[in-house]
């Protein structure tokens, strides 16, 4: 019970500091509030298995959190449906350029196949890219390393990409951008790109759940090749 107060002891200070930044993003909860657990960790020397196993409630909740998404797909099926050959042929070309693209450059920078298969699930969501990088032959901790690197920059990198691809932000991007933004954050950045487009385009959030969801499956799907 203790680490579980402390985490959200540490949450709540990292969304603070959030909030006070003006939402910039190398002040995401997801990377400050880590910082301050492992700070914790760190000062009362306590390992990860201890830590994982008192905060066992905490990772149960990350399942409901997960399923809560549905709400707004529902909400915006009729348009879903509408554009759904558009989506899922930019969902499969994201996907494929993430895995199959990872483990080409590995390859031709002679790294290990091991290493490439931890990087591979990089856009998948944490629960899901572990066990996938482990049953693929990869390395858990480096395939959780990727995943948190990949979700904080992919916000970093992707507004400076759209607007040089002239997809504009805000009211001059009208509806299709904040579309495009939306599902595009969601593809690349899994959980931390959709609770940023929460952030700033609530209306389009179905968009980066969806992308986030049928990513993560078509990943793990990729990655069973290897199995």
């Amino acid at each position: 019970m203790l680490w579980s107060l402390i985490t959200l002891a540490a949450y709540l200070a990292a969304l603070w500091l959030y909030r006070r930044s003006g939402h910039h993003l190398l002040c995401l909860p997801v990377l400050t509030g880590t910082g301050l657990v492992l700070a914790a960790l760190a000062l009362a020397g306590t390992g990860y298995p201890v830590y994982a196993e008192a905060t066992r409630v905490l990772r149960w909740l990350s399942g409901p959190a997960v399923i809560a998404l549905a709400v707004p797909l529902y909400r915006q099926a009729a348009l879903l449906r509408r554009l759904a050959v558009t989506l899922l042929a930019a969902l499969a070309a994201g996907c494929l350029v993430s895995v199959l693209g990872t483990v080409a450059l590995c390859w031709l920078l002679d790294t290990p196949m091991s290493f490439a298969l931890s990087l591979a699930p990089k856009a998948a969501t944490m629960p899901m890219a572990l066990p996938a990088a482990e049953r693929a032959g990869g390395v858990p901790a480096v395939a959780a390393m990727a995943v948190v690197a990949t979700g904080v920059l992919s916000p970093l990198l992707a507004g400076p990409l759209l607007r040089w691809l002239w997809v504009a932000e805000g009211t001059e991007g009208g509806a299709d951008g904040e579309v495009v933004r939306s599902f595009t954050l969601g593809l690349v950045a899994h959980a931390i790109g959709v609770a940023r487009v929460l952030q700033t385009h609530p209306g389009s959030v179905a968009f980066a759940a969806l992308a986030l969801g049928v990513a993560t499956s078509l990943v793990l799907v990729l990655l069973s090749r290897w199995v």
